[in-house]
């Protein structure tokens, strides 16, 4: 068995649990005849095998599963994550697909494009991986495109958030006590401290990130209703890939789809509306129709100055 084909195996072990109870011998079956294994050449699978993935899976995934034993002497998933678990560990799964298909098969760079810009900061990952899990108070420079300065900061780390390709360390500075976010893009002779921070922190971010679209401004402010107006066109686009999880179908013609959201109307999801064109318009609230009219009407002088 490949040593770097288990997390292969975790992922199809797992969609076929997700079908239904299997036996030993046919999850055997089931993945002896598995692309993946007949590609990667693997002819044999293990019960000990077996046994030690389900082990792997559980510290992995947060998945239980376990063999009914009586009767039929069937393997099952007896329980799953919150939704919000199930998406993150669902995506791992499918990195690690691509990630294992990529090592199997060196000739798929011939055929599998991925985006040229790449995200940077990345190499800070697991230091503040580190830094987050043991409280230690980390400093670092981060440059600021706005101002186009370079600050020093001192920070209690305590989480990573995604957000278009890009990763932001959420924090707090110690300099005013503040929740704030540092793109790593911008992070700078990063220094993991070997004190640790003793304050306790009762942020609940999947609560807090629940309303948000992008990194919003941390600052306190109110989620609002907001009603979308798109062309049949975009519109079969945002109703396949939402654009946020509080996404509502609230009406169709046959030249228009209407979405209804509830979220923070920040900057980026004023950016990701203008981004649409005129085939999305904003029709509540008013101050967020208003911001947008604004900004479409400078960009208009500024053509017209040129």
């Amino acid at each position: 068995m490949k040593k770097d084909f288990y997390l292969t195996r975790y992922a199809l072990i797992i969609k076929r649990l997700e079908n239904s109870p299997a036996t030993y011998s046919q999850l055997e079956e089931y993945l002896l005849n598995s692309f993946e294994f007949q590609d990667a050449g693997i002819k044999s699978y293990s019960i000990r095998t077996l046994q030690r993935d389900i082990r792997e899976i559980s510290d992995l995934f947060n998945l239980s599963i376990h063999n009914k034993k009586k009767g039929d002497n069937r393997y099952y998933i007896e329980s799953r994550p919150i939704m919000e678990v199930d998406e993150y560990n669902q995506k791992l799964l499918e990195s690690f697909q691509v990630s294992n298909a990529l090592n199997l098969h060196p000739d798929f760079s011939n055929l599998i494009f991925f985006e040229t810009r790449k995200p940077t900061g990345v190499e800070h990952f697991y230091d503040l991986f580190f830094a987050i899990r043991n409280k230690r108070v980390i400093t670092f420079e981060h440059y600021n495109f706005k101002n186009k300065l370079m600050t020093s900061r001192k920070v209690h780390p305590l989480a990573l958030k995604e957000s278009k390709d890009r990763w932001y360390l959420i924090a707090i500075d110690t300099k005013d006590k503040i929740l704030k976010s540092f793109g790593l893009d911008r992070i700078n002779y990063l220094d993991v401290g070997k004190n640790k921070f003793r304050e306790k922190y009762n942020f609940n971010f999947r609560e807090h990130f629940k309303n948000a679209f992008g990194v919003m401004n941390l600052a306190e402010q109110k989620p609002q209703n907001i009603v979308l107006k798109c062309s049949r066109h975009q519109g079969e686009y945002i109703r396949s890939f939402p654009l946020h999880q509080s996404q509502k179908e609230t009406k169709e013609t046959p030249e228009e789809i209407y979405f209804e959201f509830f979220l923070h109307p920040t900057y980026d999801f004023m950016q990701e509306i203008l981004s649409y064109g005129k085939e999305v318009t904003v029709l509540e609230p008013k101050g967020l129709v208003d911001e947008i009219r604004n900004h479409l009407q400078e960009s208009l002088n500024r053509y017209l100055e040129s």
